[in-house]
């Protein structure tokens, strides 16, 4: 189980170790999709959804969630972000969303992006759904990723 490092010697879960790592610029992106009718999309891009700016609303909950995924995640460590952005492109059936989320630390930030992109799309998803309850979230990955001990990452 060597290769699994939040497992110790017995298989136990722990959280890893990176007090004796330096601090890095580090830098990751992740995207995602949320597919609707078109009279949704419509709705959101006029912001006329009775709840609200939904775009809005879905860039402040994935920035929020990018700074609480260590409470979220088991095992992730707290991390000081210093940027997280949540870019939102509403299209003729859906949204596409994108987080892209940086710090100077001893840990990546992929996770970060992960659950930023993720949250953001399940608002858009709780803000819309009396307008669509067949919608379907996919596509959730990291794209790339920059910096620390693993190198580069571009999927």
């Amino acid at each position: 189980m060597s290769g699994l490092t939040h497992l110790d010697e017995a298989g136990a879960a722990r959280m890893v170790d990176v007090g004796g790592k330096t601090e890095t610029s580090r830098e990751a992106v992740a995207e995602g999709r949320i597919t609707m009718s078109a009279e949704a999309a419509q709705a959101i891009a006029a912001g006329a959804v009775a709840k609200g700016d939904v775009l809005a609303v879905a860039r402040v909950a994935g920035i929020m969630a990018a700074k609480r995924t260590s409470e979220l995640i088991p095992l992730c460590h707290p991390l000081p972000l210093t940027k997280v952005t949540i870019d939102l492109s509403v299209e003729a059936d859906g949204v596409s969303a994108t987080a892209t989320v940086a710090t100077a630390g001893r840990t990546g930030v992929e996770m970060e992006a992960l659950t930023a992109v993720s949250t953001a799309l399940l608002t858009i998803y709780d803000m819309a759904k009396a307008l669509d309850k067949r919608m379907v979230i996919g596509g959730v990955r990291l794209l790339t990723k920059r910096g620390g001990k693993s190198g580069d990452f571009t999927a």
